[in-house]
């Protein structure tokens, strides 16, 4: 809006001469110059400002703008002060109001063409006149580059929020169907021996005893799938969330930039360090605008950290219940979370989790580690009682 405003400098030279007397009749000159000027605002500010105005009145006020500007063009332009740059406005209004590329190219070369008409029927010189007429073109040309660009813009922005909605989705959905996948053959067995302790407590009190001690092995098993289903996967889960971000990232055009240093994550820290870098990626693709995103991880014996920055807006982000989460998960680990404009421009997201106690403890005692093979054996029980009891029900 400030930019087309500055554009009404050009009818200062106008307006002087009316002023000094120079336009007869004056006070035609006069209404017509003002009603010009602000009806070429008002419609300018009805697609930049994103005005409440219907597409058909919108229309009817190009029209009427172009209408009273080859008017006044036609009538005075064979006097002082080239009244044939009124139809400079007119083009860059129809530039910016006219949403269809057709009909935006059609109105500047219509304005474009009045230039001339207007100019050779008042016998102006062929060098004002092609002046004019080329200055409407490139004034109109330039307003649609920059109208086109700026709706690409929204376009785009649009089609990130979108992404990342969808990618949310999906994950719901994946999470969805491994649970049901997990516990719809579990409840199933869970309840087919459930059945079997009920008929057999009266009669056979020890095969219902081992019976409902495979349910509670079952159940044990189920709880652990479920954590797992919850976690996503059983190991590496940090590392997979970083693919899916970089990803993610790259699918909407924003460049990243992973950089890891130190040793691996251990379990704590990789689990908090999940949840802070899926919500840093999205607050990165709904309100950041970047066009890059760095993320670090860097791990030695005093602690992890973990950094999100981008070079979008920037600003103090308010704390809402995805960042108040995140440091309460942090938290519970014994970590920090810090949120805050970067340097240069953009957010930087930093989260830090201190390294467990008994880690040294366990690296200086590797030969204990394989006592805990043994903890995966029960796994199988519930695959071994199924089939007994499959066996049972069909003999």
């Amino acid at each position: 809006m400030a930019a087309h405003t500055l554009w009404l400098w050009f009818l200062l030279p106008a307006a002087a001469a009316i002023g000094n007397g120079q336009v007869r009749p004056t006070v035609p000159a006069a209404a017509g110059l003002v009603v010009f000027a602000v009806l070429y605002i008002a419609l300018v500010a009805v697609p930049v400002a994103s005005l409440p105005v219907r597409p058909v009145v919108h229309h009817a006020g190009l029209v009427v703008l172009a209408l009273l500007g080859a008017g006044l063009a036609a009538v005075y332009a064979g006097g002082p002060e080239g009244w044939l740059i009124l139809l400079l406005y007119v083009c860059s209004a129809g530039a910016v109001g006219l949403t269809r590329t057709a009909w935006a190219f059609g109105w500047v070369a219509g304005s474009t063409g009045a230039v001339l008409v207007i100019g050779a029927a008042h016998r102006l010189p062929a060098g004002d006149t092609v002046q004019a007429a080329l200055i409407t073109l490139l004034a109109g040309a330039m307003t649609l580059a920059f109208t086109r660009f700026v709706r690409l813009v929204e376009e785009l922005r649009r089609t990130q929020r979108e992404l990342a909605r969808t990618v949310v989705e999906r994950e719901r959905l994946r999470f969805a169907k491994d649970l049901h996948d997990l516990l719809g053959h579990t409840l199933s067995l869970v309840v087919v021996k459930a059945e079997v302790v009920r008929r057999l407590t009266p009669t056979d009190p020890d095969r219902a005893a081992a019976e409902a001690a495979d349910i509670e092995r079952i159940g044990r098993t189920a709880l652990a799938e479920v954590r797992e289903a919850v976690t996503g996967y059983r190991e590496h889960t940090f590392d997979r969330e970083l693919d899916n971000a970089r990803a993610v990232l790259a699918d909407v055009g924003i460049a990243v930039s992973v950089q890891e240093t130190g040793s691996d994550l251990d379990l704590e820290a990789g689990d908090a360090f999940r949840w802070v870098l899926r919500e840093g990626v999205t607050n990165v693709l709904r309100h950041s605008r970047a066009r890059r995103c760095d993320i670090t991880v860097s791990v030695d014996d005093g602690e992890s950290v973990l950094t999100v920055r981008d070079d979008g807006v920037g600003g103090r982000p308010e704390p809402g219940n995805g960042l108040r989460g995140l440091s309460e998960r942090l938290e519970q680990a014994g970590g920090t979370l810090e949120v805050g404009p970067a340097r240069g421009g953009g957010m930087l997201l930093t989260a830090r989790v201190p390294a467990p106690a008994s880690e040294t403890a366990h690296e200086k005692t590797p030969e204990k580690t394989p006592e805990k093979a043994p903890a995966t054996a029960p796994e199988k029980a519930p695959e071994e009682t199924s089939e007994n009891a499959h066996r049972r029900a069909t003999g």
